[in-house]
């Protein structure tokens, strides 16, 4: 990461100690581990919304209609 910055961060005890032993255990810097895990909740979070737009604009029945032409021919009925 050439372009970081500092954040003074405060944990609880117990989750400190968690992050030590984890990042320990996976042979990285308790910085690297933190940076990885808040990465991963960013994207699990910007992934989330991602589906929810496309499915607030999905056109549900013309979804089933290409994927199961049985339901075309019901829907029109």
């Amino acid at each position: 990461m050439s372009d970081t910055s500092t954040y003074p961060l405060r944990l609880p005890r117990s989750l400190k100690e968690a992050v030590e032993r984890l990042s320990k255990e996976e042979g990285t810097s308790i910085d690297q581990f933190v940076a990885v895990a808040v990465a991963e909740k960013v994207s699990a979070l910007a992934t989330a919304r991602f589906f929810e737009d496309r499915k607030a604009r999905a056109d549900f029945k013309a979804s089933l209609s290409a994927l199961y032409p049985a339901f075309r021919s019901r829907s029109r009925a």
